[in-house]
């Protein structure tokens, strides 16, 4: 039997492997400029004192480590 060249390391391995790597960047793609000045840029749109640009990017970077948080305890 010929050797095989190793797995690489950037494709996932497992099923949560494939849910972290795809909810990481699907978040992430939302906190992109192109979503960023289309969906969340409203200046007169304000969510208890700060407006929602800044109030969505906390939620969207909040999610972000949770993911991570996530895929440190499954061990992914």
């Amino acid at each position: 039997m010929p050797p095989t060249a190793p797995k690489s390391h950037f494709i996932p391995r497992t099923r949560d492997g494939w849910i972290a790597t795809v909810s990481f960047v699907a978040l992430f793609f939302l906190a992109m400029p192109p979503i960023t000045h289309a969906l969340w840029d409203r200046p007169e749109s304000w969510i208890g004192g700060f407006p929602l640009f800044f109030v969505v990017l906390l939620a969207i970077y909040c999610a972000l480590v949770g993911v991570l948080v996530w895929a440190l305890r499954r061990g992914v």
